[in-house]
């Protein structure tokens, strides 16, 4: 809890609660922000519902709690507001199943149902139970595509929306062709361990899968004098050779998305770049209007300084605010260490609280600083948030077909380069043509 940026408001029915609620949440090491209502005059709750949830959708606040009479009338309230997810929990499991099962981040409170002393019970549960498991992490993005227009359904569900909307068909079970690699390499495990129980011979292995390098790369162009030219080239270039994305200053977000509409290239943004050194509020911003104009990926710089003064409670809340604007837009977050800048405890640290505040990657280098990628830190890097779920992006320097396969074998999941296309003619054996620009 401590740490946590709380938005708290209540209705004249739950004026006195909130004001226990204050107390409870300031002693626990809570910043909190206090919207109303300040007496006991009749006030109409969804104007402060709505005040509570615009905060924690945009980033100023972690959470948010309401409490009315009943909590029912301001969950609806908050969660008409876009990236929302507001629950009405009478009980400390209800506020646990809705945090570890739905990640909710606006909790509403009955002041008729529940006294302080549940109340209590109930926000310390809110506040410190996370969403972790990815299945139910795949269930929230479900939620928040629902406010982007249609999901995909079932065929049963498909018939009854018929003439009520465009309802998206789920699609059939996958086929060999598009089950992930880890799915397959399970299914080849099983097939060997059914064959050596009916004592069939196993067949050998003929060393590891070739590399999609193109799926590995986010093919990238951060230089301050890139020009509108250099952007129609670079989404030529990754659709052309289907990268994975294209990795662009802000500026250029909303015309990569044009250039890059329908070819399955992903427009991948930089946030806090290339220093860090922004507040959190100014980077979740930046990130939720990068979202909006078609960014599916946002890669961010922590504040390198807060990490070495070891404020690690700013570098989490740095972190969280990015994070919970991914969330809330569908998209995924990098994390950006700057290695180069770093004892090993402070990578450790740094990656440690990516992993806790539930980042997609965690990612080396701006290329700006004193050094780019080397294949110890990635090593490093892989070994602490690998288990946990997360991604590692090299990025700096890499310019060789050998610099990726290094990465790679160190643990890397993505490369972050401007030197794409020489790494694709390097490993079609073709005559190297294309100059490693600088990142």
């Amino acid at each position: 809890m401590k740490d946590l940026k709380i938005a708290i408001g209540a209705d004249h029915g739950g004026f006195e609660l909130k004001g226990q609620l204050l107390g409870f949440l300031r002693e626990k090491g809570c910043a909190v922000q206090d919207c109303g209502t300040h007496s006991k005059e009749a006030v109409d709750y969804p104007r402060i519902a709505y005040t509570v949830a615009r905060l924690v959708a945009a980033g100023q606040c972690d959470r948010g709690i309401m409490i009315d009479g009943a909590g029912i009338g301001s969950a609806m309230t908050a969660n008409k507001v876009r990236g929302v997810r507001a629950a009405a929990c009478y009980n400390v499991a209800l506020a646990k199943n809705s945090r570890q099962h739905n990640d909710a981040n606006v909790l509403t409170l009955g002041a008729g149902q529940t006294n302080f002393e549940q109340a209590t019970q109930i926000v310390e549960a809110f506040l410190t139970e996370e969403c972790v498991e990815e299945r139910h992490r795949k269930r929230v993005q479900l939620i928040n595509a629902v406010q982007e227009g249609p999901i995909e359904v079932g065929p049963h569900q498909a018939t009854l929306l018929t003439g009520v909307g465009e309802p998206r068909v789920a699609p059939p079970a996958p086929s060999l062709d598009n089950i992930a690699n880890p799915d397959l390499e399970k299914i080849a495990q099983r097939v060997q361990e059914l064959l050596v129980a009916q004592h069939a011979p196993v067949p050998k292995p003929h060393g590891p899968p070739p590399l999609d390098i193109p799926q590995l790369i986010d093919h990238t162009i951060l230089r301050p004098d890139t020009t509108r030219d250099d952007i129609e080239q670079l989404c030529r270039e990754a659709r052309q050779h289907k990268f994975y994305s294209v990795c662009v200053n802000p500026t250029w977000v909303s015309l990569a998305r044009q250039l890059l509409d329908g070819s399955g290239v992903k427009v991948c943004c930089v946030v806090g770049f290339p220093l860090g050194a922004q507040p959190p509020e100014s980077k979740a911003m930046e990130a939720r209007a990068a979202i909006r104009q078609g960014a599916k990926e946002i890669d961010m710089v922590i504040n390198v300084g807060a990490l070495k003064s070891g404020d690690d409670g700013l570098v989490l809340r740095d972190i969280r605010s990015v994070v919970e604007a991914c969330r809330d837009g569908s998209a995924k977050c990098k994390v950006i260490l700057e290695t180069s800048l770093l004892k090993n405890e402070e990578k450790a640290r740094a990656c440690e609280l990516a992993v806790k505040a539930r980042a997609d990657f965690v990612k080396t280098s701006t290329g700006f600083s004193t050094g780019g990628a080397t294949v110890e830190d990635v090593a490093l890097m892989s070994r602490i948030v690998r288990d946990k779920g997360l991604g590692v992006k090299a990025s700096g320097g890499v310019r060789t077909l050998a610099d990726l396969r290094r990465m790679v074998q160190a643990g890397a999941t993505r490369i972050g380069t401007s030197s794409g296309i020489k790494i694709l003619q390097e490993a079609a054996g073709q005559e190297v043509t294309a100059g490693g620009a600088k990142y």
